[in-house]
């Protein structure tokens, strides 16, 4: 098969090559990747990445040979997967567990968008229970887990606090669920119950001086690239800062992801999540846009496979 494989040698750190079709382990179904949309992560992990070896965490396809086991969906259905790297090529085996039937007549190319992005500010927003009635701040709503976390937790109840620092982006993110929305944390003037943070550094930091007594700003990226300075007193507590806590995340820790995607691609199908405008390209681009910024868009890209 074709795939993309990590090559330091090369301008892109990446190289488009044929390797050996992927091994299929008991518990593992093979997939005909249709198409896949890189994540942040995907790129940060590039430089470090075993040499030769297949990067992408997510995707979509269709199954050419169900799990040995007998788990999972069964050949010829199409899906939405979750595994650690492997992605970026025409087949890769997934474990069952972190593998979605989408609905029929799915775009591959929108489902594609959902299993990281989505997964993870459904995941982290259960974490915090009940929303409704409650402010929630979202630091980076203009990304794809920060828009996905607008919307979620808006329909959750929540009074969305919106942090995006590109300001022609705010009708968009209004439209989404948000109730507020700042360029800055520094015109938050009212405490919040939780924040969801994916950027990072000072971000993390401020969101943390925005809790109310007991509250929680999860990490869920690291965008900004950054150390986090937390000031002397930071964590000393006081009647209007106590119990706070910043609490990290990790979607590959967490069990049960299989039915999380499989509702999310329904909802996003059915028209009632929105992704957003996606760029779509051939996957033969993916060396050329990640050694290129220039020729990125604003919006997600996604590679179709041939």
């Amino acid at each position: 098969m074709r795939a993309w494989i990590t090559d330091q040698s090369s301008h892109a750190g990446l190289s488009f090559r044929e390797v050996p079709d992927p091994p299929q382990r008991e518990d593992e179904a093979l997939i005909q990747v249709q198409a896949f949309a890189p994540n942040p992560g995907d790129l940060a992990a590039l430089a470090t990445a075993e040499p030769g070896s297949v990067p992408g965490w997510d995707g979509a396809g269709t199954v050419l040979r169900r799990a040995p086991n007998g788990s999972g969906p069964e050949e010829g259905q199409s899906v939405i997967f979750l595994g650690s790297q492997g992605g970026w090529a025409q087949m890769r085996s997934v474990p069952t567990a972190t593998i979605a039937v989408t609905p029929n007549g799915a775009d591959p190319a929108l489902m594609s968008a959902i299993p990281v992005p989505v997964t993870s500010a459904l995941r982290a927003l259960r974490g915090l229970g009940s929303l409704l009635g409650r402010r929630l701040l979202v630091v980076g709503a203009n990304s794809a887990v920060g828009a996905a976390a607008v919307q979620l937790a808006a329909r959750s109840g929540a009074h969305v606090v919106a942090i995006a620092r590109d300001q022609a982006a705010h009708e968009r993110v209004r439209q989404l669920g948000a109730a507020e929305v700042h360029a800055t944390m520094d015109t938050v003037s009212l405490p919040v119950f939780a924040a969801l943070d994916v950027v990072g550094g000072p971000h993390l930091v401020a969101a943390y001086s925005l809790l109310a007594p007991g509250g929680t700003v999860i990490a869920l990226g690291h965008a900004a690239g950054h150390d986090e300075h937390f000031p002397f007193g930071a964590f000393v507590a006081g009647p209007t800062n106590f119990d706070r806590t910043i609490s990290t995340f990790f979607l590959g820790s967490q069990n049960g992801l299989g039915s999380e995607m499989e509702y999310l691609a329904a909802e996003v199908h059915a028209g009632r999540h929105t992704i957003g405008g996606l760029d779509q390209r051939s996957w033969t681009a993916l060396g050329l846009w990640v050694g290129d910024d220039s020729v990125r868009s604003p919006n997600r890209t996604v590679f179709l496979v041939d």
